[in-house]
């Protein structure tokens, strides 16, 4: 294990180091917070595709497969689809608004009004998507140096902090596009072929499990369904994912990027699926589905690769763990803290040095929180939920709405905001976490509020969508003075 221990302690240097380097070139807001909206189209690619395949999609979508087969593809492959619809329908839109957080387009969409509460629902889910991922640390290192949970979750978390924390999306862009060429090598282009051959190929896989594992509706209809309400449409509407396209040098490279990303996905997504049908081969009776990637990286692979693998797991989680922990900083930042004590005005007077000394102390505190959360929390599968239920019941239908739908007004997303928010809590008592009908009645409920009080109160001013139309076709933003990067 040597070689392997290596490989992985030289990976986590290399992500200080990198975190050292984006601190030199973080020196304003826009560096620190969007890499300086200077991302062309093969990092944007890369970064994209780094921040959507997490823990979740990587550990998550080996299990998935090991339980139901190439069926079980349907997770990852829905975050794809989401990626794509994104991409194709709304990046370029989203990336010529020059904002920060999507309670800031709200509030540019509907007069100024959407804010706090919106991004009271928005830093909830990024809070729990990063404590989410910080925990799959403690399955990732117990493979490795066999630590307790509660360090595995202190040094993977504190590593992510360090390096977010120094230079901001310039630290996480460089690191994630370090993880995707990780990811790539150890996922697709190894542990996949090894697997498939040590289960003896695609015709004793047949041969030995049962025809429900080849079929590509298998896991059920119902719970595909539910992948689409939640993973597809949450990809829409995040803070984590919106942040990257603001990232993107032009509207361009934010479109086709974006499409090269979801397109990745999908292999991804059927890549996963595969090695974990190729581990039930191997190993029928593993105690938990979710074992399944390391069983068969600790168990198959050879000496060094065994440690490249391990390193595109953790790359897979710190991805997706500093990308929400910037998101949430953010948005506690932007959107909840500087609204509440009355700092959001047109000119704030304060430097682009004061402005990333608090961003980054917002980034630290909320590095700390995540981990503490970590260390306490016990079901990722509840957290994540809970997560997903509020962003999608709460936040899905007041930003489709403004960006599709004229008439929707700011008394229509407040309503929508609060009562799907609070329709899905009740429901998730009710019914249980873990149930479809929050997510599905939640939503149902939060259009029906959103266009009823949208018609029954006065349209939006005149000017403020005037404005609104402005942004969207690129103008009216203060121009940043930053030249694009040709990446």
């Amino acid at each position: 294990m040597a070689v392997d221990y290596t490989v992985i302690v030289v990976y986590l240097a290399g992500m200080l180091a990198m975190g050292w380097w984006g601190m030199r070139r973080a020196k304003s807001k826009s560096e620190f917070l969007v890499a300086g909206r200077r991302l062309g189209p093969w990092m944007y690619s890369g970064t994209m595709a780094a921040i959507v395949l997490g823990g979740a999609s990587t550990i998550g979508g080996v299990g998935l497969g090991y339980q139901y087969g190439l069926s079980g593809a349907w997770m990852v492959f829905t975050i794809g689809l989401g990626l794509l619809a994104l991409s194709v329908f709304f990046s370029a839109r989203i990336a010529r608004l020059k904002v920060y957080t999507v309670s800031e387009m709200l509030d540019l969409r509907y007069g100024g009004r959407a804010g706090v509460i919106s991004g009271i629902v928005m830093w909830a889910y990024t809070l729990m998507l990063a404590v989410t991922s910080t925990i799959a640390y403690a399955t990732i290192f117990d493979v490795l140096f066999d630590l307790n949970r509660t360090v595995a979750i202190v040094i993977g978390g504190s590593i992510v902090v360090a390096y977010s924390t120094l230079g901001g999306m310039w630290s996480i862009t460089l690191t994630d596009m370090v993880q995707f060429v990780v990811k790539t090598i150890g996922v697709l282009l190894l542990l996949l072929p090894i697997a498939v051959v040590k289960a003896g190929g695609f015709s004793e896989m047949k041969g030995k499990l049962p025809t429900e594992y080849f079929d590509p509706l298998g896991i059920g209809g119902e719970t595909i369904f539910t992948y689409v309400l939640i993973y597809t449409f949450g990809m829409l509407i995040g803070q984590d994912i919106w942040q990257r396209v603001f990232t993107a040098r032009s509207d361009k490279v934010a479109r086709y990027g974006g499409t090269v990303a979801g397109t990745y996905c999908l292999v991804y997504a059927i890549a996963g699926a595969v090695i974990g049908t190729a581990a039930k081969v191997m190993y029928p009776k593993l105690p938990s589905a979710d074992a399944a990637f390391a069983t068969i990286v600790k168990d198959e692979l050879p000496m060094g690769v065994r440690g490249l693998v391990l390193a595109a797991a953790l790359a897979a989680v710190m991805s997706t763990s500093s990308g929400a922990l910037i998101a949430c900083a953010t948005v506690a930042n932007n959107d909840i803290w500087s609204r509440l004590r009355g700092a959001v005005r047109a000119d704030a007077g304060d430097g682009p040095h004061d402005e990333v000394k608090g961003n980054r102390a917002f980034i630290l505190v909320m590095g700390l929180a995540v981990i503490l959360i970590a260390i306490a929390l016990n079901d990722v599968v509840e957290a994540l939920t809970v997560a997903y239920n509020l962003l999608v019941g709460g936040l899905l239908v007041p930003i489709l709405g403004g960006l599709l739908w004229r008439r929707g007004t700011a008394a229509g997303a407040l309503a929508a905001v609060v009562a799907g928010g609070l329709s899905v809590i009740g429901l998730m008592w009710g019914y249980g976490i873990l149930a479809n009908e929050p997510v599905y009645y939640g939503l149902l409920i939060s259009l029906a509020v959103y266009v009823v009080v949208s018609l029954a109160t006065r349209p939006t001013d005149a000017a403020v969508l005037a404005a609104w139309r402005e942004r969207l076709a690129g103008r009216g933003a203060e121009p940043e003075a930053d030249a694009p990067v040709n990446v």
